[in-house]
């Protein structure tokens, strides 16, 4: 799953592709058929990819990444309206590590939502492209 140009936005719905940087701030697409560009500016509104987003855990925090990867492989997700039990479930199974104390159901639901936008984008089934190999940086 490679999610580096991926950013969710604080206060607007969904997830944005970042396409881009100008003077006033950067430049993002929505992830849908009309792909609408705004610029968010990071002097009024907070942002943050979805590879740098961690999860409360026990001992140290989960990276989404991960459990965006456990959901992947256990196939079934339930809806992001399903009752608080059943979410709370779901989410043992595949971040078992996570701290319910601080991670609401509110959390959950935004990570099941989001897993459902990019399933169904190409990325989702790409490589993460690792920082660290010149070979993936020169493809």
């Amino acid at each position: 799953m490679n999610l580096r140009a991926l950013v969710s936005v604080a206060g607007k719905p969904g997830l944005f592709k970042l396409v881009g940087q100008n003077k006033s701030g950067f430049i993002l697409e929505t992830l849908d058929e009309q792909k609408i560009k705004s610029v968010v500016n990071l002097s009024s509104a907070k942002m943050a990819t979805l590879e740098d987003i961690t999860i409360y855990g026990d001992d140290e925090e989960l990276k989404l990444i991960d459990i965006l990867e456990r959901i992947k492989e256990r196939g079934d997700v339930p809806s992001a309206k399903s009752d608080s039990n059943t979410l709370r479930e779901f989410f043992r199974e595949v971040a078992p590590d996570h701290d319910e104390q601080r991670v609401y159901t509110s959390d959950i639901k935004k990570i099941i939502n989001w897993y459902l936008i990019i399933r169904e984008l190409p990325l989702f089934h790409e490589e993460a492209v690792s920082d660290s190999s010149p070979e993936q940086a020169a493809e």
